[in-house]
């Protein structure tokens, strides 16, 4: 086995470790569409860790589904099932070997086996009543022999062979009996082997190949196994079980426990199942084999024709519709009897149909959204608000939190409308005070004992305590805390389109036809029929009469009967008269099948089909009990002589008064019983009614679970109970059902020995009676708490020890019970799921009645009620071990302490199997003070050393005494560790007072949620093979998907509506369907093919290339659109369930037994993504090899990157992972593009951005446009952000941005564009230009201020020379004092005069000042082209400028030197000509740059100027002065230029506008316009720069080997050689300027391009270290020092900038010569 298994091609994964393999092709079919089907053996193995490697070990037990398969599932999934050709080959069947024996003496060996049958069955009629003769067991001696020959078993087929057995295992012998099961053992050792390779395997469709025994004639039953139809066909005689004693019927239990229930691949294991009586098990077993043997002639009849078991029947279709129908009533039968032998029926307080509220079951549901289901310690109603407004009255939530923030004071109540962090919605806390920070409120919270910070539109407000109102109803409240928090409250993140299709795809409402909605479907009707068929002869004739009255007289049959279309009308009349003709069990079936809750009395009344089952059902069978009670004359006689009123015991009393009228059974029964004379008939007639309506009994037999107290009820019970033993029918009592309560009395040391003496009397009696009972006390334990009573007692209790003795020798049938029990119910259960599997392969509806019901059951697990039990098996302690029974002794004065180290003590619970935690609670006390816990953690692991998982984290308040740690876990712990991290006060040691763990009964639910999902991922990771084995071949078929996915979904949907009411259930089938049909083909459909395009890419790829004309509704390309659209909804539909926070005190781990690779939701969104990522990357790229030249690629890149975000949109809605994507997708393209060509579409971008932002200052319409555009610019040049690419388009964009800055000045849009795209910065060099220029004009604020103070100095101190004078002139007599004052103040003056000669040059100015502007620029933010290019204020600059610029001079100075500025090196300044002015010419304002002042100023009062001597003047270069000129000479410009031939360059001469008809006025703007960039020169330079950082990042870490570098230091390291080693050459620093100066961002950035490339490599265990991997190819181009000579950095410089304006009028020439004056 392990040999073949290395070898296999294929496998399915169903859970960790579990894996199932195709092995063998067992039966092969014409399936309903008339194409064969195949059915497959998958064994089920479980593997190691290692298993991946094939070498791991496999169990050798291996489990086994039996699956169903089309042909192309078949060639998709079973590669050795095929021939050469591609075709299955068929399953083969082996001659069977021939007998050794001569057909002469075969022969004659056949007619001595009919007459010894012959004989033997004579012998059994003569010694009917006395001891067998010795030869009547030779005969079957004899014939047991001459079974065990092979080639005579078809000898033993002759219906003789029944008889004979029937009347042996019916004999009182035990050796006849003996003799008959070593007979039918003979027969079954044939086929021993047959069926180990076959019929153990055939759990999900019965047990073997089984005929019924009606067919059992001769030629028609060549393969029949003898031994499956000698059981089948003894189980189906009549009354078989009146014949058979306990003896004989557990001799034909074993033999059908050996010989047909095999072992079925579920466990049952940790649930205690059950005790069902051998009379009632019997019965289950012939249901169980009448049903497998229907099932199998259904496979049989729909072999492939020319097969060897194909049927000959002349009409096919109406035999298999018969066996359908018939195999659904016996399968609803099978269900009924299982259901009331598990006592599911009485034991489930919701019998009816449980409403499961409308959800898609294939969307994870979030822990706080199923407010419905409130957690056990929740509250039953809250509190409200009289006063304040709640949050459905606003209409916006920022309106609602200005509300709450002017409502609210400190010292109200408030409540949490969300959950937030550590606080949960529905949290109350008291306010206390609120801030500007964030988040701005602080309350003080109940459920965490301290403050937490929250925000204004989380709270609800309470007010004081006079303000809020008592209760509100739980579900009012909590519906409007829904609606506030999934409607107005925040806009969610999880996508809800309007149309239904994109909100469940699968959920749409089927069209219903009307003619269908006017009839019962086939399965209503099939139930009803069930019922139909339970009626008495002429009750069934009846209904067949009026049903071919309404049917238009026609004739029905068992044919017509199953196909049958009956109107609602019909059904109801007849559901309105079934409960009067049907007997007791029956009517309880059909008060809770689905056609009654649907069309019954109830629901037409608009009542619940089902409002109390066990009130209801007590009234109608008590009444029916009573009506059809058979009166005898002794009883009437007896009724007669009845006293008019009875009384019960006083003991009885409560019990009688509890059950209301059903309980006068009671008292009429203790009445018959204990008066004097026979009254036997009135006792029957009771047990009648008990019979009928059991629970007056079965109240009274647990009357014996009660405390032992009630010594007087218990001892009244069992003498009522000890006589009803006597009769027959109390053997037909549900005696199992309330045992028990008796195991209770027996077990309970408190019990008194009277009591106790009665019980093992009516126990023994009971046994002896019948020794199913005693089997029944066997499984209960009763030896043990026999043995513990006789120790108590001294072995003082009569009949003990035979009771003992006597339940002991039944070990063996209650094992054989309990094995039979779980084949059985594990039988019916694979056949559901074989009937699950095959309403998905056919799409038919499930037409099996109960139905429904069953699966109810089934599921009925975690919603099942929390029930206090013992659901761990031993309980740790960190210390003091020996107080630790203090945890569960349920006495809150005493306690356990632990001794030890602060945060040390723990308690530490081991689990029972299964047991999932429904509450998990500590007690606790205040007046413990210090030694009370103050937080606790709870932790879960499979073992000791596993306790890794973090369930929950509690804070324990003082005031608290019941502290819950865990509630509703969907995950079984074993173990679950409660751990002591801190105590109240500070203090050391801690004390528990007790420890509470709620938890569900074992049920069957985790067993059969394993086979579902076990079975449905099998179903469906084969399919999504087969599916996407198509779409591999053909990538069309990729368009069908959709449909195929919606329908299958929407099959699954409307299933779990229709069968699951379990919420756990349905989501369990849902994220199974998911996960195994998704998930897979997603996985096939995004993985590239040899080709490196994926189908999926190349659907997505054809959608965008069609997008523009599918806007044509009725074109192809709209269809196909609409399909790829469909697709894509669906496969996204469901959300990762990581998206939702787990909460806390909930399990945050996933049950593995729906899963079968953790994780696959986000798996499905990661290949989604990832191809939605390469289908837009090889749409950009290919755009950006096309376009990246033209003149307008910025317009149509942005246009490209819209469609594709639009599309996004359509494809996939708009989640954040596709929006990603496809900024991935862009960023992906953007890598692949060379560096120069990628600076050249960075610089295009910038120089977009540069022109929309200049166009958006037009204002009006276009202005409006260029603002539109430039917002879908900059949403594009976002996914620069984080690429190579972000430092160029800073260096551009940095360019433009101080052309614009200081040419037009700056506005509120710069700030707003480099907030949205600041990301793409890597440097923030624009963000710092922005400052800068705030900076600057801070320094012109206080310059202002500063030349107003010099003026008030100035002020001051010729007041003061005045005054001087005025004393000088008073005191002219005194000549000799005063020669000495005057020349010292002469001294003084002409040293001020001194000091401030250049400040008051333009002192001397006769017009108004010119208002000037100084802007002072950091050069390390802002580019300079050319630092050579300053301005010299001294000779360039008229006198009334200088003076200005001289004074700020001063200022900048003085401010560098003051202390508080001190910062380092001091900074210079610079005069640069950047800057802008503004110039009064005539009636015209000229709106220049400093460059063009300067050359008006220059013209003004001069005829004519060459640009030649302009340039040698200014020492400007003549490309940046004819840039100037240009605009000035213009129409539009003042000045004209005249070539001429002795003149390079011309002749400038201002404009004479006399002769012009109009004047000019107005603004005019002549400003430069700016110059495009040279992106390829600009772009090699930092080319180069990044191949230097390169070199000398590969540099540095060889020299540090495989060790390598923390990526901090190599960035340090770099930055110290760039500045003190090799540097660029001057060529890199006079084309760049400072600019050529890197910094960390541009290391950093060079490190990404390197890790990128492969160059560099990270280490696993530490990430942040880097170290060499490859030689790199790039060439070290020369390098020198920027500054030879010296190796410290140049000092820093600062450039400035002047903008001027004017104060007053500016002076007009007097002249007719029009002159420039700067005003601005």
């Amino acid at each position: 086995m392990v040999g073949e298994l290395r070898y296999r091609e294929f496998r399915v994964p169903l859970g960790p470790g579990l894996h199932a393999y195709p092995d063998e092709l067992v039966r092969q079919r014409v399936g309903h569409d008339g194409h064969p089907e195949y059915q497959i053996r998958w064994l089920v193995l479980r593997r190691g860790e290692d298993g991946e490697g094939g070498s791991g070990q496999v169990d050798c037990k291996a489990e086994h589904i039996l699956l169903w398969m089309s042909d192309d599932e078949v060639y998709a999934n079973c590669h050795k099932m095929l021939g050469e050709d591609g075709r299955v080959i068929g399953p083969s069947r082996e001659p069977a070997e021939a007998g050794a024996l001569d057909q002469s003496v075969l022969g004659e060996m056949e007619a001595d086996v009919k007459s010894l049958i012959q004989r033997a069955l004579r012998q059994l009629e003569e010694c009917v009543g006395t001891v067998p003769p010795a030869p009547l067991l030779h005969t079957v001696h004899v014939l047991s022999a001459y079974a065990s020959i092979e080639p005579l078993t078809g000898v033993f087929k002759d219906p003789r062979v029944l008889d004979l057995l029937m009347h042996m295992l019916s004999s009182p012998d035990y050796q006849i009996r003996w003799s008959a099961g070593r007979m039918i053992q003979a027969l079954s050792s044939h086929d021993a082997g047959e069926e180990e390779h076959g019929e153990e395997g055939r759990a999900g469709e019965g047990l073997g190949l089984l005929r019924d025994s009606k067919d059992t004639v001769p030629g028609a039953s060549a393969l029949i196994r003898t031994r499956t139809q000698i059981l089948l066909s003894l189980s189906q005689q009549e009354a078989i079980e009146k014949h058979l004693d306990f003896d004989s019927r557990c001799a034909l239990l074993a033999l059908f426990a050996q010989a047909t229930l095999s072992e079925h691949p579920m466990s049952f294991e940790g649930i205690q199942l059950p005790q069902v009586p051998g009379r009632l098990l019997f019965s289950l077993v012939k249901r169980y084999l009448h049903v497998t043997s229907l099932l199998d002639q259904l496979n049989d009849s729909a072999v492939e024709p020319g097969g060897q078991n194909n049927p000959v029947a002349e009409d096919p279709s109406g035999d298999r519709a018969r066996l359908e129908l018939e195999f659904s009533l016996a399968m609803g039968t099978l269900i009924s009897e299982l259901v009331q032998a598990m006592r599911w029926d009485w034991a489930s307080r919701r019998p009816g149909s449980v409403a499961r509220s409308p959800f898609s079951i294939f969307q994870p549901q979030p822990a706080d959204a199923s407010l419905g289901h409130p957690p056990a310690q929740a509250q039953l109603s809250f509190r409200r608000s009289r006063r304040f407004r709640p949050r459905s009255e606003f209409a916006s939530g920022n309106t609602y939190a200005l509300y709450v923030r002017d409502m609210l004071q400190p010292g109200m109540r408030v409540r949490m409308l969300e959950d937030y962090e550590e606080i949960s919605v529905g949290d109350e806390g008291e306010f206390r005070q609120s801030n500007n920070g964030v988040p701005p409120v602080q309350v003080l919270w109940e459920s965490t004992g301290r403050t937490y910070w929250v925000h204004w539109h989380m709270l609800e407000i309470l007010g004081f305590e006079e303000d809020i109102e008592d209760v509100v109803p739980a579900e009012e409240y909590q519906g409007a805390v829904a609606s506030r928090a999934l409607g107005g409250a925040l806009p969610s993140w999880r996508w809800k389109p309007m149309a239904e299709l994109c909100a469940v795809p699968y959920a749409l409402p089927e069209e219903e036809d009307e003619e269908e909605s006017e009839h019962l479907t086939q399965a209503e009707w099939w139930e009803l029929l069930f019922f139909i068929r339970k009626l008495d002869a002429s009750d069934h004739q009846e209904v067949l009469q009026t049903l071919q009255e309404n049917l238009e007289g026609e004739i029905l049959d068992d044919e017509i009967l199953a196909e049958l279309v009956v109107p609602i009308e019909l059904a109801q009349d007849l559901l309105l008269a079934l409960p009067q003709r049907l007997d007791e069990s029956a009517l309880r079936d059909l008060l809770n099948c689905h056609v009654y809750r649907k069309y019954g009395p109830e629901a037409l009344a608009g009542q619940p089909a089902y409002p109390s089952f066990l009130e209801a059902q007590q009234d109608v069978l008590l009444l029916k009990a009573q009506a059809q009670a058979p009166e005898s004359e002794d009883t009437a006689t007896v009724k007669g002589r009845e006293a008019p009123s009875q009384k019960p015991s006083s003991a009885l009393q409560p019990l009688v008064e509890g059950l209301g009228p059903a309980g006068k059974v009671l008292v009429d029964l203790e009445q018959a019983l204990h008066s004097e004379g026979d009254r036997d008939g009135e006792v029957k007639l009771c047990l009648l009614q008990l019979q009928r309506q059991p629970q007056p009994f079965l109240v009274l037999m647990r009357s014996l679970d009660t405390p032992a107290t009630n010594k007087a009820l218990h001892l009244t019970t069992l003498r009522i109970l000890m006589p009803l033993v006597d009769f027959a029918e109390a053997l037909l009592l549900p005696w199992h059902e309330a045992m028990d309560a008796c195991m209770t009395c027996l077990r309970s040391p408190n019990t008194d020995r009277e009591v106790l003496q009665e019980l093992i009397f009516f126990l023994h009696r009971l046994a002896s009676a019948s020794r199913d009972y005693a089997v029944v006390l066997n499984q209960l334990g009763a030896r043990d708490a026999i043995s513990k009573a006789l120790e108590k007692h001294l072995g003082k209790l009569e009949l003990a020890q035979e009771l003992r003795d006597m339940v002991f020798k039944c070990e063996k049938h209650a094992h054989l019970y309990r094995k039979l029990t779980t084949n059985i119910l594990g039988g019916c259960v694979q056949m559901v799921l074989g009937q699950i599997e095959d309403h998905r392969r056919t799409r038919r509806p499930i037409n099996t009645p109960f139905f429904d019901v069953f699966l109810r059951y089934l599921c009925q697990g975690s919603s099942a009620d929390v029930k206090e039990d013992t659901c761990w098996e031993k309980v740790e302690v960190s210390s003091n071990p020996h107080r630790a029974s203090k945890l569960m002794d349920r006495n809150p004065r005493t306690y356990w302490e632990s001794s030890g180290s602060a945060g040390s003590h723990y308690i530490t619970l081991h689990m029972r199997p299964g047991v999932l935690i429904r509450q998990l609670t500590v007690l606790v006390a205040g007046e413990d003070s210090s030694y009370m816990p103050a937080r606790l953690v709870v932790c879960g692991g499979d073992s000791t050393n596993s306790l890794n998982t973090e369930l929950n984290a509690v804070n324990v308040m003082p005031c608290a005494s019941r502290v819950t740690l865990l509630e509703n876990l969907t995950r079984f712990w074993p173990v679950i560790q409660i751990r002591v991290k801190r105590c109240q006060q500070g203090g050391v040691d801690t004390r528990i007072r007790g420890l509470e763990v709620l938890g569900p009964g074992p049920t069957v639910w985790p067993a059969f949620r394993e086979q579902l999902c076990r079975h449905t991922r099998l179903f469906y990771m084969v399919r999504a093979q087969a599916w996407s084995q198509d779409i591999a071949e053909d990538r069309r078929s990729l368009l069908h998907l959709s449909s195929r996915l919606n329908g299958t979904l929407r099959q699954e949907q409307n299933f779990a509506d229709h069968f699951l009411p379990d919420d756990e259930a349905a989501q369990a089938l849902g994220k199974t369907c998911w996960e195994a049909l998704v998930s897979p083909l997603v996985q096939n459909i995004t993985s590239p093919d040899e080709d490196g395009i994926s189908p999926l890419g190349w659907l997505l790829n054809q959608y965008l290339e069609c997008r523009e004309a599918a806007h044509n509704p009725q074109s192809r390309a709209a269809a196909f659109s609409s399909r790829v659209r469909r697709l894509t909804h669906l496969l996204v539909h469901v959300e990762p369930c990581e998206a939702a926070p787990q909460p806390r005190g909930r399990d945050r781990s996933r049950d593995w037994s729906a899963l079968a690779t953790r994780g696959l939701p986000s798996s499905i969104m990661k290949n989604l993504t990832r191809c939605w990522r390469a289908v837009v990357e090889e749409q950009v790229n290919n755009f950006l090899t096309s376009y990246w030249q033209d003149n307008d690629f910025v317009p149509r890149y942005c246009e490209r990157f819209y469609n594709l975000h639009k599309s996004s949109s359509e494809l996939f809605g708009p989640r954040a992972a596709f929006l990603l994507a496809l900024q991935k997708g862009c960023a992906g393209a953007l890598q692949r593009l060379p560096f120069l060509r990628a600076a050249h579409v960075s610089e295009q971008f910038a120089r977009h951005i540069d022109q929309r932002i200049q166009g958006s200052r037009i204002g009006g319409a276009r202005g409006m446009e260029m603002l539109a555009q430039l917002q879908r610019c900059l949403e594009t040049a976002l996914t620069f952000s984080g690429l190579e690419i972000a430092t160029t388009f800073e260096h551009y964009y940095q360019h433009y941005m101080a052309d614009r800055l200081l040419g037009v000045g700056s506005s509120w849009l710069e700030g707003a564009v480099l907030e949205q795209i600041g990301l793409c910065f890597p440097n923030r060099l624009p963000q710092q230009m922005l400052q800068s220029l705030s900076s600057a004009d801070e320094l012109q604020r206080q310059f202002h201020v500063y030349q107003l103070q010099r003026l008030d100095q100035e002020l001051l101190k010729l007041e003061d020379t005045e005054k001087k004078i005025q004393v000088g002139l008073k005191a002219s007599s005194q000549a000799c004092r005063a020669e000495p004052e005057a020349s010292g103040a002469a001294a003084a003056t002409d040293g001020a005069a001194g000091e401030e000669e250049e400040e008051s040059e333009d002192l001397d100015y006769e017009g108004a000042l010119p208002e000037v502007s100084v802007l002072v620029l950091s050069p390390r933010c802002w580019p300079v082209a050319s630092i050579g290019h300053m301005l010299n204020p001294r000779t360039c600059l008229p006198s009334f400028l200088r003076g200005t610029l001289n004074r700020y001079s001063n200022f900048y100075n003085k401010s560098q030197s003051h202390p508080a500025l001190e910062r380092g090196t001091q900074r210079q300044l610079q005069w640069t000509w950047l800057g802008r002015a503004e110039l009064r010419f005539g009636d015209q304002t000229l709106h220049v740059s400093t460059v063009q002042m300067w050359l008006l100023l220059q013209l003004d009062g001069l005829e004519a100027a060459s640009t030649e001597s302009l340039s040698a003047l200014s020492g400007l270069p003549m490309d940046m002065l004819n840039q100037a000129i240009g605009p000035l000479t213009s129409p539009r410009g003042p000045l004209d230029l005249q070539q001429q031939k002795d003149v390079p360059g011309g002749m400038l001469k201002i404009r004479d506008f006399s002769e012009e008809p109009r004047p000019r006025r107005g603004d005019v703007w002549l400003l430069p316009p700016q110059t495009h960039l040279k992106a390829d020169e600009e772009g090699r330079n930092l080319e180069k720069r990044r191949n230097l950082l390169n070199c000398l990042i590969v540099r540095i870490l060889k020299a540090h080997g495989d060790e390598g570098l923390h990526i901090d230091q190599l960035v340090c390291l770099v930055l110290e050689a760039w500045q003190k080693g090799p540097c660029p050459p001057r060529g890199l620093v006079s084309s760049l300027g400072r600019g050529a100066a890197c910094g960390s961002t541009d290391v950093l950035s060079c490190i990404l391009h390197l890790l990128g490339k492969g160059t560099l490599k990270r280490h696993d265990a530490r990430p942040q270290m880097l170290s060499y991997a490859v030689p790199v190819t790039v060439m070290e181009p020369h390098t020198e020092s920027l500054n030879p000579g010296s190796s410290g950095p140049n000092p820093p410089l600062t450039f400035h900038t002047l903008q001027i304006r004017s104060r007053g009028v500016p002076y007009a020439s007097c002249t007719g010569t029009q002159s420039f004056s700067t005003f601005r």
